[in-house]
């Protein structure tokens, strides 16, 4: 939730310096609203997000003397044309500014360009369009988190194993790049082997990101571990149908619902 406030700690901050510069004088707009939208709504961390940008918002707000207003226009799982039709909603009703955690920067670019273009700005958080007009992103150094996971999860494996990978939608740019590091730091550990196709790619839905778990597992019974770019399958009661320890388990995007696998031993490290 700490990111989120930073995030819209500086939205908010450049919208009131827009609306006081057009009004003339400091106290001149008394609402202004900022459209949020994250990957998925029923996701942990878009939740916290959304807390986040609630209480910056009032903290501003009251700081101010303004009526900060987030308007959420999260689609309940991850879309990214219900995500297009979002921000032409928000532009369309003129909000004073956008932030957005990108399910496909390539597909998103060319319609926050739009959206700046008439004069709205756009921030990214959580996952970047760094070829678009956005002024600002605020997120993890995601190559550095993926070699972080791989990191870890070779001390779990003491340096040996066939691993595999959850990894999330496959045209996210910040899962793109988490992947990138899992994979570059790989290469200091020749015994650890990460086939190609033990790479699973998948919405981040969590009973699908679940039965995927399951179904592999079973279905290749070498993996000794695994690293959750994301983790949503642990997101369900019983994902994980092993022994606690027998595989090992890395998983990054940690929220406390998630901690009871921990204790359980059926994940070895979570990390946020």
């Amino acid at each position: 939730m700490r990111k989120s406030i930073v995030v819209f700690v500086s939205l908010v901050l450049v919208c009131y310096g827009q609306a006081t510069a057009q009004s003339g004088r400091g106290t001149g707009q008394r609402k202004i609203t900022i459209g949020m939208i994250g990957k998925m709504g029923n996701n942990p961390v878009f939740i916290a997000a959304y807390a986040g940008a609630r209480a910056a918002a009032k903290e501003l707000g009251t700081k101010n003397k303004v009526d900060v207003v987030i308007d959420w226009q999260t689609p309940p799982e991850e879309n990214v044309q219900e995500q297009a039709a979002a921000l032409d909603r928000l532009s369309r009703a003129s909000v004073q500014g956008i932030a957005i955690a990108c399910s496909d920067a390539s597909y998103l670019s060319p319609l926050i360009d739009k959206v700046v273009n008439k004069g709205i700005p756009v921030m990214c958080f959580d996952s970047d369009a760094p070829q678009s007009k956005r002024f600002a992103y605020n997120g993890a150094d995601d190559v550095e988190f993926g070699r972080m996971l791989m990191r870890q999860l070779a001390s779990e494996v003491k340096g040996s194993g066939t691993i595999a990978v959850l990894a999330g939608y496959r045209n996210a740019l910040n899962l793109q790049r988490r992947l990138q590091g899992i994979k570059e730091e790989l290469k200091k550990f020749p015994r650890i082997v990460l086939p190609p196709d033990y790479v699973y790619h998948n919405l981040d839905i969590p009973d699908i990101a679940s039965e995927t778990v399951a179904r592999e597992q079973k279905a290749h019974p070498d993996i000794t571990a695994w690293i959750f770019i994301g983790s949503p399958a642990l997101l369900v009661k019983n994902s994980l149908q092993w022994k606690p320890g027998t595989v090992k388990v890395v998983a990054g995007n940690a929220v406390p619902a998630e901690l009871e696998y921990v204790q359980s031993g059926h994940v070895q490290s979570s990390w946020e």
